[in-house]
């Protein structure tokens, strides 16, 4: 019974105690408004800071892009005119066949196929004598393989022949030699050339004789015309006769009949003294017969003497008055004569003066002739060295390259293209947004990454087409090619992540935070620097922003690295409710 009480006891005691604990703790949980809306109310928030940066800003173009080799482009053999026909080819490379400028990418009918670097493509023979874009670049070839063709001016002379040699020696080729069609040209030019020397001397010959025959002429002209004059001189008399008859006192006229009168004179006085002789002797008895028939005869030839001399002067007479009547067309003849000799003198010097005119013309031209031959000659001469035929060289805008296809075959024809080779240089295919194509420049650097798989590399940008929708693209991209620069990785056939930087700050800036920079009531740009536990304004000048941040400039020392700038604030975490 003592027993059973005393558990009743503890029983009762245990619920007793278990209400005061369930009162005691209903009472802790009760609590009054004023306490309930402290304990409710929210916590003080805490600035978030970051320290202010020294970086470089740069905004990023990311898209992606299929790396691949070079675009295929074709190998075309050029026809050989100093050949005279197409070769056959002898020799052709492998599929994926690397080649250097100035190694022998096939050979045709026994003949190397040279490949050197140059924009344009071999189209005729090179020799000494031409010159050109092609010889320029043939010449530039040669100086980076090391063989010195003398000044790189696009003239092909004997240092670019001799350069030309060395490339074939070294090669294990012999160059190409003058042809005997070529040095057939060049006899045929001597020979041509010496006759034309020989006209030309000949012709000079002429000319010579030409000038000595106008010399001549001119002399003969004038003494005919200095005699011509001497004989008209000589007329002055006649002249002067002439004007005596026109005034009817021609002296000869006069002398003769002076003359005439005399000799009348004469001849009657010879006629009365025969009379009287022949009167005295017949009157004297003592004459002979003899001496009267003497008489008689004298008597008879001194009329006889007188009739002669009456007739002579009678005819001296005549003949004067027809000289004087005849003076004034000798003196017309004389001046006819001076006249006539100037004439002839002057056609004479005229006639010389044309064949001189044509002695010279003939000199010009075989002089021209001769020149000109001789230019050929030389010229001809000048290209029986070494030279290039078109077909045995090619020119290719980038070096090396690889063989991408081989589209002849042996024995096939050396014309026209033989394959495609692509360049060693990665390129990729990629594309840009409409919005983003307008930014990318050639030439920007491009960051290319592919975290997959490892790969780092950097190339530029080489292609942004001009409208969209071209090479592939859809019409809301515009095409973008990149070169991809040295990497040991193949990275051909791969899709890649291209990262173009935009616009750079071109260096270390003080940068924030975009969130860190806000506008105060006057329109100002400020930051908010803790220094310390203490927060104050900074007024600062925006810069570049990209990235989240923003280069900002303040003055000196109010805003340097490390400080830290507010860019939020955080609530704290509210106190458990008691």
């Amino acid at each position: 019974m003592v027993a059973n009480r005393v558990n009743v006891l503890w029983a009762i005691l245990g619920v007793v105690g278990g209400m005061a604990l369930g009162a005691w703790y209903m009472g802790s949980r009760i609590q009054s408004p004023a306490e309930m809306a402290a304990r409710t109310a929210a916590p003080e928030p805490s600035a978030i800071l970051v320290p202010v940066e020294s970086r470089v800003l740069s905004s990023d173009v990311v898209t992606r892009g299929t790396v691949r080799f070079g675009l295929p482009q074709p190998i075309s053999i050029a026809p050989s005119t100093v050949k005279g026909g197409v070769g056959l080819i002898s020799s052709l490379p492998r599929p994926n066949t690397n080649f250097g400028e100035g190694e022998v990418i096939l050979s045709a009918s026994g003949r190397p196929v040279f490949v050197l670097s140059g924009a344009a493509p071999a189209f005729r023979d090179m020799a000494p004598g031409t010159s050109g874009g092609d010889v320029r670049q043939l010449e530039e070839a040669l100086a980076r393989l090391g063989f010195d063709p003398g000044t790189v001016d696009g003239n092909y002379d004997q240092k670019t022949s001799a350069a030309v040699e060395r490339m074939y020696k070294k090669a294990g080729w012999d160059p190409y030699a003058p042809t005997r069609e070529q040095r057939a040209a060049v006899a045929a030019l001597e020979r041509e050339w010496s006759d034309a020397s020989r006209a030309q001397l000949a012709a000079e010959a002429t000319r010579e004789t030409a000038v000595r025959a106008v010399a001549a002429a001119r002399a003969t002209a004038e003494q005919n015309t200095r005699q011509a004059s001497l004989d008209s001189a000589a007329r002055v008399g006649d002249n002067r006769q002439l004007a005596d008859a026109r005034a009817g006192k021609s002296l000869a006229l006069e002398a003769e009949r002076a003359r005439a009168a005399h000799s009348a004179t004469a001849a009657s006085a010879d006629v009365a003294t025969q009379v009287a002789d022949r009167a005295l002797i017949v009157l004297d008895p003592r004459q002979t017969e003899t001496a009267r028939a003497a008489a008689e005869a004298k008597l008879k030839v001194a009329r006889a003497a007188q009739r002669k001399a009456k007739l002579e002067a009678d005819l001296a007479i005549q003949t004067a008055a027809r000289e004087a009547a005849l003076a004034e067309e000798r003196i017309r003849v004389a001046e006819g004569a001076v006249k006539a000799a100037r004439l002839e003198g002057e056609r004479s010097v005229r006639a010389a003066l044309e064949q001189q005119t044509l002695a010279e013309f003939d000199v010009q031209v075989a002089s021209e002739r001769a020149g000109r031959l001789e230019r050929e000659l030389a010229a001809a001469r000048a290209k029986l060295g070494v030279q290039v035929p078109a077909d045995e060289v090619v020119f290719i805008p980038s070096l090396p390259v690889r063989v991408h296809e081989v589209t002849a075959a042996v024995a096939a024809n050396a014309s026209g293209p033989v394959m495609s080779v692509t360049d060693n240089q990665l390129s990729i295919d990629s594309q840009l947004p409409l919005e983003a194509a307008p930014l990318v420049k050639p030439g920007m650097k491009v960051a290319i990454d592919e975290q997959a798989l490892g790969i780092k590399a950097t190339g530029t940008v080489e292609t942004v087409a001009n409208t969209p929708g071209t090479r592939g693209v859809d019409g809301y991209h515009f095409y973008l090619g990149v070169k991809v620069e040295t990497t040991p990785v193949l990275l051909a056939g791969f899709s890649v992540r291209l990262t173009i930087p935009i616009e750079t700050s071109k260096g270390a800036v003080t940068a924030v935070p975009t969130s860190a920079v806000s506008l105060a009531a006057d329109g100002t740009s400020r930051v908010l620097v803790d220094r310390g536990g203490k927060q104050e304004y900074v007024t600062v000048q925006p810069g570049l922003s990209t990235g989240g941040y923003v280069e900002v400039n303040a003055g000196d020392g109010q805003l340097v690295p490390g400080q830290l700038v507010v860019v939020g604030y955080k609530a704290a975490e509210p106190a458990a409710v008691k």
